[in-house]
């Protein structure tokens, strides 16, 4: 079959990272609205981010260990309507039971953190499966749809709360449950290209140096995941508390600017990228300089700058690894994307949790400089990796 029978399915693939990304920075903007009309308290309102995180983990790893189990083509033509009933039990559950609105919000955070674990196990294998002149550039264009769908959420949602109101929350909450269905039907209607799914935990096992190789790109995209997501989820806290900037115009000008700079360098990348080991080893070094300036200045202008540019450095240490393993791992397969999935998880929900852990002890501008450690340790992963695939080439 041509690339062109697939456009479709690369339409609903696009689509449905774009909506995914309301399940990540949606509830955090909300946080205050449930705190002062619901009376839910910050550790509670907490255990929804960890729940959301734990949540994805366990998929990727059922997905990791039981790729060949699972219908792949019917989850993934499902799959964004979990996300939007997700997102409807957040809004509706709350509207129809008020006294049990912790409950409501978190068996909707279950509900779309599935879909969003098997977003990220599924739709980057769905973009290698299909044929194309240039997978690099569909790779890198599906994460950067994710870093465009931040930013509209976050102008979005803030400016809805500023302007129409907190307590209209739900409405808003509903709109972007109304998306993904768009996603849905574009999978209903799209031909699946064939996926390695043979290619379970035992089959990657049979070859030492696989392992080897899909462990490292495994290392590379924790200590990435890390970089990228302790400053996502604290600059705008970083912003208010250490810049003493408003917090309307802090989520605009630090998270929303953060996330289109991401997805302004992962299309830099689709359009004009090559050699993504070297792309790799200058993020790292970037996020390593971003993180100690940040750490390190008590200049307002220079820290904001560093916060910002931390989205540049950080934006393909996730999908750049997935294009390294795919160019040098042949046929990796859905279990092996599983396991990268959850390495990224887990080093989204250990790296913000560590910041924010130093950051009631010490302050965030602690917070900041002990995280750069994670990009740090990233250039000397990077650095074994592009040795180590350079020593094996065509071996793996």
């Amino acid at each position: 079959m041509t690339d062109s029978k697939f456009k479709r399915t690369k339409f609903a693939c696009y689509s449905a990272y774009f909506t995914m990304s309301s399940v990540f920075c949606l509830p955090p903007l909300l946080f205050v609205t449930f705190h002062e009309m619901y009376g839910i308290s910050w550790t509670l309102l907490g255990t929804l981010v960890l729940t959301n995180f734990c949540t994805q983990l366990a998929v990727d790893l059922i997905f990791t260990l039981f790729s060949k189990r699972f219908n792949t083509k019917l989850v993934i033509r499902i799959m964004p309507l979990i996300t939007s009933l997700g997102l409807l039990t957040y809004a509706i559950f709350p509207m129809i039971f008020p006294e049990l609105t912790y409950v409501g919000l978190l068996i909707g955070t279950v509900i779309f953190s599935v879909s969003a674990g098997l977003s990220e196990v599924l739709l980057s294998p769905t973009i290698a499966a299909i044929p194309s002149d240039n997978p690099d550039r569909d790779m890198s264009l599906l994460h950067s749809l994710y870093a465009f769908g931040v930013f509209t959420v976050v102008v979005i949602g803030t400016l809805f709360i500023k302007f129409v109101g907190n307590e209209y929350w739900t409405y808003l909450t509903m709109f972007f449950a109304a998306l993904p269905v768009i996603a849905s039907v574009l999978f209903m209607t799209s031909l699946m290209p064939d996926m390695s799914e043979n290619q379970s935990a035992e089959t990657v096992a049979k070859n030492n140096k696989r392992i080897i190789g899909i462990l490292l790109c495994v290392g590379c995209i924790f200590f990435g995941s890390c970089a990228e997501n302790a400053m996502s989820n604290w600059i705008s806290s970083y912003m208010e508390a250490e810049l003493h900037i408003d917090k309307a115009l802090g989520d605009i000008l630090g998270v929303a600017m953060f996330a289109i700079l991401l997805g302004i360098a992962r299309i830099s990348y689709a359009k004009w990228g090559r050699n993504i080991t070297k792309i790799l080893l200058i993020g790292m070094i970037g996020a390593s300089v971003c993180y100690l300036v940040a750490g390190f200045s008590s200049h307002t202008v220079l820290a904001f700058i560093a916060c910002v540019l931390t989205g540049v450095f950080t934006a393909m240490l996730w999908p750049g690894t997935l294009i390294m393993m795919e160019e040098n791992v042949r046929g990796a397969g859905v279990a092996a994307f599983a396991l990268m999935a959850a390495a990224g998880d887990l080093g989204a929900s250990v790296a913000p949790q560590l910041l924010g852990v130093i950051a009631d002890t010490s302050g965030l501008q602690t917070g900041m400089l002990v995280c750069s450690i994670f990009p740090i340790l990233g250039i000397i992963v990077v650095v074994a990796t592009m040795r180590f695939f350079r020593a094996n080439k065509g071996e793996l």
